[in-house]
């Protein structure tokens, strides 16, 4: 009896340390959790890009594909919420209001625009015409369906996915600090912060990531969602490459990182050699004989473009192809914060003619905003950048979410309110009592910022405006003296709130919204807040929570920027008396942040007392006012004798490649408006395994891949796609292909489908 009772002691401690060793955390489930991710790469041809209102950057071709992807967390006989992080510049009023019509059509009110919060990441290298304030959309030449479409059909997949998902789980929460993915850009005006304040901080940006770590009981981990302040703006307002910037290919990166662990040999940390692929560990290296690898080769040439149904670049993809039966697939999201005044550019901001620093307070060069840029790690590489901070933010990511202990325990709320911010009263602590104002951008909005400099003669920090630009102001809109007066010391360029033809140009309703889940807080913000903007606020909302039992003092608060609709920026008020761009960006005035704070205590002590609060005005829905003026695809050709997706420069013959060379190819094409390849690729590299068998191994979602699109000038039905492929370190030497797919519309208005191919080549 002694002797069976020890053994089950031991039976039952070996079990124990089996468990704790084991990637699969097991704990009691408080929650059900579901991951989802889809396609929301619009447009990759004519259509401006949303950011930095630059009307000259004109999509023409992807770097690489952009996705939602949303998490839920659920109470088995309680509340849930739903966030979704978007691969787009911001979020949108008229995206959040038509995504909740389709959920309430098909789950009721289970999903509202309450428990619903749509973040964007902030890269400005993806389509615009999705918002539906004119503002917004003038660059774009106003409102772009097929943009707003992919986004919505996206998002609402994305959500379906995780809803379908749901199963038992536990959520981990833990964060450190990245301290070199992140520059201030305006350090004169965080400066004019009070310095009792700013001698809290060691530095002038926010260095902490936060990351959420969901497991599945079953699978194991499932995913992982941080927030970490830095603009979207590795990629630079002359690119044209669509493209998720640094925050879209840490994704790619950890999501990629993930499948691949456990396959090949890692460090200390779960890192191999380079950023992972998975190519090299699902197909075996062929041959060692480099003479029978070109011989093999010189087998496939390039064959004539041939047709193609819909779904044969859906069912090429890498990703697709490696998709385990049943288990959810990982989902990684790199979420934006208070990233106003943050740029990834951190080498700091110089004069292009001089190669000087710019000037301090006015970020100009000679007196002109035009040649101060920002420098990114990989300078001049804008996509070394670009991979760089981005896996800085992946690399921070990893060791956060292995080292992820603290468990979130504890209940799922939220609350949402609409406010009116253009006349919204806000009693100061000094127990004033001031207003906000209409919405208008200052003098300075229009010099831009060290990532993407304005033109003309304007310029950051100033606080008195221009007499010539105020007469060409005064013929668009003139600003009243109370307005003028509610602004001060901004000088209104643009009196955006209060111009309503042919519709608003600016929004005066925005949504704001708290998420708790346990100890984890979500502020979901609708513009961008600057670093101080973004502790006040994070430390107000704080104090609140941290009063209250049920909270205790271990409280962790994030806020989401850019997120259910866009408003631009929000500073300090010592920020905006210096008018640099965030101040002059700061739509409602001087005591904007102010009005933030207000309202999201309420909503904070709604939370924790459980009482409801006044959903407040809706705001417009503007869809049937949009403007178009954007010009349709017509027709598609190619000269006589020429098919599309024949290959016009194709590889040299018996060609061989070696690590870190590119690959050049170039197709006859069509416009990649006619089918934005949804869930599916323009480019493909594919390796022959065998002598006969080609198999998926790079495509549009890889950042070694771009797809560039051309014509030879705009009204041509002619035009040409080009594929680029840099070899990566870790590629498996053998025979290679790169195929196009693409579409093509006919002058009745058809669409065909095809695909071509190039030679095989040797990588060795």
């Amino acid at each position: 009896m002694e002797f069976s009772t020890t053994m089950r002691v031991w039976t039952l401690f070996l079990l124990l340390l089996l468990l704790l060793k084991s990637d699969i955390v097991h704990s009691a489930s408080d929650y059900l959790i579901g991951l989802g991710s889809y396609d929301i790469t619009g447009p990759a041809a004519d259509v401006n890009m949303m950011g930095y209102a630059n009307a000259d950057q004109i999509a023409s071709g992807l770097h690489f594909r952009l996705r939602a992807r949303a998490f839920i967390v659920a109470q088995s006989k309680g509340n849930r919420v739903v966030f979704v992080n978007l691969d787009a510049c911001m979020a949108s009023q008229l995206v959040t209001i038509k995504v909740i019509e389709r959920l309430k059509a098909r789950y009721g009110d289970l999903y509202t625009e309450k428990n619903v919060a749509i973040s964007g990441i902030h890269t400005h290298a993806g389509p615009g015409g999705y918002l539906q304030y004119v503002v917004y959309i003038v660059t774009s030449l106003g409102f772009v369906r097929q943009s707003f479409d992919v986004i919505v059909d996206g998002i609402e997949k994305t959500i379906v996915q995780a809803h379908e998902n749901l199963r038992p789980g536990s959520i981990f929460v833990n964060k450190g600090d990245l301290l070199d993915a992140g520059v201030n850009r305006s350090p004169s005006a965080y400066l004019n912060n009070p310095a009792a304040e700013r001698s809290k901080y060691k530095y002038n940006v926010d260095k902490e990531m936060t990351l959420l770590k969901f497991v599945d009981d079953e699978w194991g981990p499932l995913g992982s969602f941080n927030w970490f302040a830095t603009h979207g703006t590795s990629m630079s307002r002359t690119n044209s490459l669509i493209s998720g910037d640094n925050k879209g290919a840490a994704a790619r990166f950890m999501e990629d990182w993930f499948e691949r662990k456990g396959s090949v040999r890692m460090d200390s940390v779960g890192f191999d050699d380079g950023i992972p692929r998975r190519i090299s560990n699902i197909i075996p290296s062929l041959h060692d004989n480099h003479h029978e690898l070109l011989e093999l080769a010189a087998s496939f040439q390039s064959p004539p473009g041939k047709p193609a149904t819909k779904t044969s670049s859906v069912a090429r993809r890498v990703r697709g192809v490696l998709r385990q039966v049943d288990k959810p697939r990982f989902v990684s999201a790199f979420c934006q914060s208070n990233c106003g005044d943050v740029s990834p550019n951190v080498l700091g901001a110089f004069c292009t003619d001089t190669g000087l620093p710019c000037d301090f307070n006015h970020s100009t060069c000679g007196g002109k905003n035009e040649l101060c840029y920002g420098r990114g790690p990989g300078y001049p590489d804008e996509f070394e950048s670009t991979r760089i901070i981005g896996e800085r933010q992946f690399r921070k990511a990893v060791e956060l979410f292995n080292g992820a202990s603290e468990q979130i325990k504890g209940k799922v709320d939220f609350r949402h309110a609409f406010i009116d911010f253009s006349q919204l009263e806000v009693n100061l602590s000094n127990s004033e009592v001031v207003k906000t104002c209409p919405a208008a951008m200052g003098f300075a909005f229009a010099a831009g910022t060290t990532d993407g400099p304005g033109a003309f003669d304007f310029k950051q920090g100033d606080d008195q405006g221009n007499p010539f630009w105020k007469l060409v102001r005064n013929v668009i809109k003139t600003p009243g003296k109370e307005q003028i007066d509610c602004q001060h010391p901004k000088p209104v360029l643009l009196d955006t709130g209060e111009m309503k033809l042919p519709y608003d140009w600016a929004p005066s309703i925005l949504p704001i919204q708290i998420f708790r889940v346990g100890q984890f807080v979500i502020l979901s913000v609708p513009g961008e807040f600057t670093t101080m903007a973004g502790r006040r606020l994070r430390d107000a909302v704080k104090t609140v929570l941290s009063g209250n039992k049920d909270f205790g003092s271990n409280i962790h608060v994030v806020i989401a920027g850019l997120t259910n609709t866009y408003s631009q920026y929000v500073t300090t008020y010592e920020e905006y008396e210096v008018q640099r761009y965030e101040g002059a960006s700061t739509l409602y005035g001087p005591h904007t942040l102010s009005a933030y704070i207000q309202e999201f205590k309420k909503l904070a002590h709604a939370l924790i007392s459980g009482q409801p609060v006044e959903p407040g005005p809706q705001p417009p829905d503007l869809l049937n006012k949009q403007i178009s003026l954007l010009t349709p695809v017509v027709v598609d050709g190619t000269p006589i004798g020429v098919k599309f997706g024949d290959c016009d420069s194709d590889v040299p013959k018996n060609s061989t490649f070696k690590r870190g060379d590119m690959v050049t190819v170039t197709f006859w094409s069509a416009c990649p408006r006619n089918d934005l390849m949804t869930e599916g690729t323009f480019s493909l590299v594919e390796f022959l395994q065998g002598r006969d068998t080609w198999v998926p191994a790079y495509d549009d979602d890889d950042f070694c891949l771009r797809f560039k699109w051309s014509r030879p000038f705009k009204l041509s039905s002619h035009s040409k796609a080009t594929i680029e492929w840099r070899i990566p370190q870790d590629v498996t030497p053998g025979v290679y292909r790169i195929k196009h797919f693409g579409a093509a519309k006919s002058l009745l208005g058809s669409i065909r489908h095809f695909t071509g191919s190039s030679s095989a080549f040797v990588v060795a």
